[in-house]
């Protein structure tokens, strides 16, 4: 940076720092009637909301939580949560969103690591708090989440004795008004922590300043662009993504901003996620592409096919395949792609169309929507080579995504080697390898290591797996690479099949044959072999195993 003047400042001039607590006001303003649902149990509107997120910094107060001080959650996602996301960050502590998928050594370990003291956790969890509890090094107390208490079934009388009390009844006995303090805008707000191939789970970190700049860049790529579009006067929001997951990718903060109505679903199950669409008239959601597909194969969404024309969805954490687009989009659905990592807090691109490419025909559109998309506002992206040259935004060389921007953690919680790793050159290095056009459209190639050389040829995954979306039949597919004498490696594919196919392998080779033959396929992507599997494994937060496929498969190839 170079010196420059700065403006003078009057001695009692203000100058509000940017806090989540400045976003949490805005939802009173304009249109404070609009509600919040939790599955068909509890409902309220926004002057109830605030109410309950003062009553739970008041209760956090008598737990003598400090600012500086972490407190964790475990929930599906729900009310409670949202109400957590303003209440615990706005006193000043610390929000650790745990990853409830994790194994229980994992989780102990994250909440050892991140120093939780207090823990709110949901009663279906009870059993991985049993496995772990004696071996928490700081947390001092317990509060418990229930759904019981919204029904006609409320004893809970088989609550272990060492919580400090049941969340809806400590709110009940707390008062309903709450200064919230200033405090330095770049204040530590959350952490959670995201699994690499090797090593523990990383924590990272972000402040106020960072979610609420995220969140304007949210309000200005889906709200002004009209990138999804969102409207907070007539769209109703519900998160499919774990609100642990980095924080529900930012919307939750955007919707209570807008005091747009908000659905949390809980644990996901098919038909109530469904349902709720219908009856409570959700119009925008974000999830990866296993909950999508997972809903539009249900039979029950070709009986509301009427209703999901409304339904517009982000897909993330994995790619976008144009035959789950394709399914999506011949139900009404208006499905697009969306990128990021957990260390971007998580929005970097959205697959955004200008006016010009929405007079494109439908197959070209569900092209451009299937791409990682383009670059969002306010986030400088680049590309790099192995020597660290920056490579041309040409839309066919490759290089590796780097970024900056406003809302990119600034490390790794007490590991500076990874930190360092990060950000190396002054630079987020993402993994991911990919191209970018002139004008700022991304399209992954691939993750570093999940790239397949074979015999000099560079085969992508990901474009692999979006050619056998296309295939009849073929539901899921994973395609990994496998150690080979004479090319290096070679393609091997994973395959679910729809219900009532009957596919070989033999058959889908023939036809990606038919493909090569006729050049739109290079003849080195065919698969060597192919597996057929009732599911894809799947990573914490829903993505695509590749490591543990690797693994599985080549055990599997040896055995036979």
């Amino acid at each position: 940076m170079i010196p420059t003047k700065l403006i003078p400042r009057t001695a009692e001039a203000s100058e509000p720092p940017l806090l989540i607590k400045s976003l949490l006001a805005q939802s009173l303003k304009y249109e404070p009637q609009r509600e919040i649902v939790y599955r068909d149990l509890f409902r309220m509107n926004y002057v109830e909301f605030n109410q309950r997120v003062r009553q739970l910094a008041n209760v956090l107060a008598e737990l003598d939580v400090k600012a500086g001080d972490t407190v964790a959650v475990l929930d599906w996602d729900s009310h409670r949560y949202l109400e957590c996301f303003f209440g615990v960050t706005s006193v000043g502590a610390i929000l650790h969103t745990v990853n409830v998928r994790l194994s229980p050594a994992q989780i102990l370990y994250t909440m050892n690591h991140a120093e939780d003291k207090i823990v709110l956790i949901h009663e279906d969890f009870l059993p991985i708090l049993a496995a772990i509890k004696d071996q928490l090094t700081t947390v001092e107390k317990f509060i418990i989440l229930s759904d019981k208490v919204y029904g006609s079934q409320t004893d809970l009388s088989d609550i272990p004795n060492y919580f400090s009390g049941e969340y809806e009844a400590l709110l009940k006995g707390a008062p309903s008004d709450y200064d919230f303090p200033d405090f330095d805008e770049n204040t530590w707000a959350t952490t959670f922590y995201t699994t690499g191939t090797t090593g523990n789970p990383k924590g990272v970190y972000f402040s106020h300043r960072q979610l609420f700049m995220h969140t304007m860049g949210l309000l200005a790529y889906i709200i002004g662009y009209e990138a999804m579009p969102f409207k907070g006067t007539t769209d109703v929001y519900m998160p499919i993504t774990p609100m642990f997951h980095v924080h529900a990718w930012g919307f939750p903060f955007l919707a209570t901003m807008m005091s747009a109505k908000q659905v949390y679903p809980g644990r996901y199950e098919p038909e109530l996620l469904l349902k709720l669409l219908i009856k409570e008239g959700v119009t925008l959601s974000h999830c990866v592409p296993t909950i999508l597909n997972m809903l539009v194969s249900n039979p029950a969404a070709q009986k509301f096919r009427e209703n999901l024309s409304r339904w517009k969805v982000l897909i993330g954490g994995s790619a976008l395949t144009k035959g789950l687009a394709q399914t999506a989009t011949d139900l009404g659905i208006r499905v697009m792609a969306g990128y990021g990592m957990s260390e971007t807090a998580p929005v970097m691109a959205v697959a955004y169309l200008n006016e010009q490419e929405k007079e494109l025909s439908k197959e070209e559109q569900i092209e451009l929507s299937t791409r990682a998309g383009r670059i969002s506002p306010f986030i400088e992206m680049r590309l790099m080579d192995d020597e660290g040259n920056f490579v041309p935004h040409d839309g066919h060389s490759l290089g590796e995504i780097v970024a900056r921007g406003p809302w990119l953690t600034q490390g790794y919680y007490n590991d500076p080697e990874r930190g360092a790793e990060l950000w190396k050159g002054g630079w987020l290095h993402t993994g991911d390898v990919a191209s970018i056009t002139p004008d700022y459209w991304v399209m992954i190639a691939d993750r570093t290591k999940d790239v397949i050389k074979t015999g000099g040829e560079w085969v992508s995954s990901l474009d692999m797996e979006n050619m056998l979306s296309q295939v009849e039949g073929v539901a899921e597919s994973a395609v990994v690479g496998l150690p080979d004498a004479r090319w290096g490696e070679r393609p091997h594919a994973l395959i679910v099949q729809k219900p009532g196919y009957n596919l070989t392998a033999e058959g889908i080779k023939s036809k990606l044959q038919a493909q090569v033959d006729c050049g739109e396929l290079h003849k080195w992507y065919v698969p060597d072999h192919i597996l057929f599997v009732s599911e894809i494994p799947k990573t914490s937060v829903g993505k695509i195993d590749k490591k543990r496929i690797r693994s599985e498969m080549k055990e599997q190839i040896l055995a036979s």
